[in-house]
């Protein structure tokens, strides 16, 4: 994806709020908040690689939105003006995914092959409040909570990690004069989102997001329906379904890829594994990682151990790459670690397994509701994802990390009120198709376009099928007839 990392998504002071229901008292001092706001200054942006035009500026919003009066932190935000004005239809805001990443070099990088796009709209994106965060917050909120994040084998080990990951999570916000901490939800990011609309001066915004990004976009549903003119959604979750069922879904997406994969491993012979059954290989590899972990040093990392859990969350690449290469590499890497080298897994296996337990990391995304509800909730996940993916299932990284999450769950898993809602249109891969297609289908006329290959969130990839399809949408409201398929090469 052009070269960015993105990490494979308390708040609100009354369980109203932060089901979207505001109190009345709450939901005028908000109103004034927004009233009161001046619009954006837009001024020529500074910096190298922006497109011509492009326009910055900067709007302050509540740190706490139950609080809008109180203290504020400062969003930047960036526009492309539209190319045809005397046709302007209004303003397309993307929201950038990650999370964490910065939509401002989303759309510096992304501007020529939204060109479409930007004859009718204003291309508009920001940093949301959790961009550059290893900036705002201590050091402390950087440093794992433990050495490893590991699938626990019983509620003793499973207490335990959780424990840890709370105290660490308490340590950062007890150090974050930044305020920050504890306020990274996505119904805050969405609240900000709002913010921007108002200080646009415009009724209604068209949106795109992506990948992490239709977290806060889902929560922008829910608190703005009557703000959205429409909507596309690329590679995203449906954070209103639950974390477990979704992670069910992707374990079944990742079985079919994993079963890709296995299947060029027999016709291919400069597969490492090739003549071999390369599903069985790796099953009886990441077996004995379950019993006798695999010790390995990583010039990044130090010393740690290869376990069957890191190498299923880590190893496999979905995507087989230019040429296939990812592929040929983690056969490869496979072929040593049976022989006990596992120095082809040991960077993604020991940053990820680690960096999954900072702080910095879950303030981004358990207030979401990610974490599992418990070790009985754990159990039953993991089983059922062990029986959909032998090769591939068991718990997820994610939802274990945020198992300790300590603080409010400011964005509860709930459904769309799809009542004044437009329909909306969905991309996705391979790997991604299934999880967009659970939340787009959930509002009445919507669509979702399948692209039959490999990869994650396609209009910020140029693909120029998927592009064709969001532009029709967004300037017409034009959705494409249901099953349309974007093949590799359109």
């Amino acid at each position: 994806m052009r070269g960015r990392t993105r990490l494979v998504a308390a708040g609100l002071a009354t369980a109203a709020m932060t089901a979207g229901l505001v109190p009345a008292q709450a939901q005028a001092a908000e109103h004034r908040a927004a009233k009161d706001r001046a619009a954006i200054e837009w001024t020529a942006c500074e910096g190298a690689g922006f497109p011509a035009e492009t326009q910055c500026g900067t709007i302050d919003v509540p740190l706490d939105w139950a609080h809008p009066d109180g203290r504020t932190t400062t969003l930047r935000v960036a526009r492309l003006p539209a190319t045809d004005p005397a046709h302007r239809i209004g303003s397309v805001l993307h929201i950038p995914g990650g999370p964490g990443n910065s939509g401002i070099e989303d759309i510096k990088q992304a501007a020529g092959d939204l060109a479409g796009i930007r004859e009718r709209f204003d291309l508009v994106s920001y940093d949301p409040r959790n961009t550059d965060l290893a900036a705002k917050l201590p050091e402390s909120c950087a440093r794992p909570a433990v050495p490893a994040l590991i699938e626990p084998r019983d509620r003793a080990e499973y207490d335990a990690q959780a424990r840890a990951i709370a105290a660490a999570v308490r340590r950062c916000r007890a150090g974050d004069r930044s305020g920050l901490y504890g306020r990274l939800d996505s119904v805050s990011v969405a609240r900000d989102t709002e913010a921007i609309r108002a200080a646009l001066g415009e009724p209604r915004l068209s949106f795109m997001t992506e990948s992490a990004g239709g977290v806060p976009a889902e929560a922008y549903l829910r608190l703005f329906p009557e703000r959205v003119r429409a909507m596309y959604l690329d590679g995203v979750v449906d954070q209103t379904a639950g974390w477990t069922n979704q992670s069910l879904l992707g374990y079944r997406d990742l079985q079919r890829i994993f079963g890709r994969f296995t299947a060029w491993c027999a016709r291919t012979v400069a597969c490492a594994l090739h003549g071999e059954d390369a599903g069985k290989v790796w099953r009886d590899l990441t077996a004995r990682a379950d019993r006798s972990p695999i010790p390995v040093t990583s010039q990044r990392f130090g010393r740690g151990r290869l376990t069957g859990s890191s190498l299923r969350w880590f190893g496999f690449a979905p995507d087989p790459g230019p040429g296939d290469s990812r592929w040929l590499t983690f056969a490869e890497a496979v072929d040593k670690a049976r022989r006990g080298d596992g120095s082809g897994f040991a960077d993604a296996a020991l940053g990820n397994a680690r960096a999954w337990t900072t702080p910095l990391a879950l303030g981004m995304t358990c207030a979401d509701d990610r974490g599992y509800h418990g070790y009985e909730e754990y159990v039953r996940a993991r089983r059922e994802a062990r029986r959909v993916s032998p090769d591939l299932g068991g718990a997820t990284f994610d939802q274990l990390g945020c198992a300790g999450w300590p603080l409010p769950i400011a964005n509860p898993s709930r459904p769309l009120p799809v009542r004044g809602l437009p329909p909306l249109l969905g991309a996705g891969t391979w790997s991604d198709y299934t999880l967009t297609d659970s939340l787009v289908r959930r509002v009445p006329g919507s669509a979702t376009v399948r692209y039959d290959g490999p990869g994650h969130v396609l209009y910020l990839s140029g693909n120029r099928c998927a592009i064709g399809h969001a532009t029709r949408y967004l300037t017409d409201l034009t959705l494409p007839p249901p099953g349309t398929v974007c093949l590799p090469g359109d």
